[in-house]
């Protein structure tokens, strides 16, 4: 049987170190239109939402209008028992301005997986 992780007794660095190479990864996935590399780290509940055909129209959506990711900068953590809630300021190639990257992390079947993310 798996240990419980609970996210509130996790320090925010332990956090950050889980999440960032998961959100590197999702961001250089969508980048390459990489469907499979891109889902690796959902939850089932993000792969039935994340198909390929959305995945691939969101990404050439946002490549179109933005460009591509660049810059990401750490904001802030948000732990709870269950899960943490982890927000960046996020950068485009094309366009100015501050956008935020954000993701929520879960503890499934001895994984940390994606439940929800989102750059706007």
């Amino acid at each position: 049987m798996t240990a419980l992780i609970r996210f509130d007794k996790l320090t925010e660095q332990q956090i950050w170190d889980i999440a960032n190479p998961i959100m590197d990864n999702l961001m250089d996935a969508s980048t390459q239109l990489d469907y499979a590399r891109h889902v690796r780290d959902f939850t089932g509940r993000m792969k039935a939402i994340v198909t390929p055909a959305y995945l691939q129209h969101v990404c050439q959506q946002y490549q179109a209008e933005k460009g591509y990711f660049s810059n990401r900068a750490p904001v802030a953590v948000f732990r709870r028992p269950d899960s943490a809630a982890i927000v960046w300021k996020q950068s485009f190639t094309k366009v100015p301005g501050e956008f935020v990257a954000e993701m929520v992390l879960v503890h499934q079947n001895g994984r940390y997986l994606v439940d929800h993310a989102m750059v706007f």
